[in-house]
């Protein structure tokens, strides 16, 4: 019964030690997006792209921390320029930024 404990108590030990690995890698890696998914992602782009006046959402991701905002959805506008629009938990814009030709994000609000 001891020798079972102690193997029981290995694993939960184990386990603990791979999930903290994983999320020190995930924090040390630079890449806190999460690509939202589902109705979440669908509302968060149509309110995206109404906030800019049109184009289409390519890409809706959880916030990383860098702007306000809950959600961030990347926009290409019919002129073909990108602009990454910042939205809260009740899918309203709160900022907006313009994206350069490598894919990130400029300074200040559009």
């Amino acid at each position: 019964m001891k020798r079972k404990r102690t193997f029981v108590g290995a694993g939960v030990a184990a386990a603990a030690l791979a999930v903290g690995a994983a999320g020190i890698a995930k924090a040390v890696s630079g890449s806190g997006s999460e690509t939202v998914k589902g109705p979440a992602a669908k509302r968060a782009a149509d309110a995206a792209v109404q906030a800019v006046g049109g184009g289409q959402a390519l890409e809706v991701e959880y916030q990383d921390g860098d702007s306000a905002g809950v959600y961030e959805v990347e926009v290409r506008r019919a002129n073909g320029s990108h602009v990454e629009v910042d939205l809260n938990g009740q899918f309203q814009a709160v900022g907006t930024q313009a994206e350069d030709d490598a894919g990130e994000s400029g300074s200040g609000d559009d």
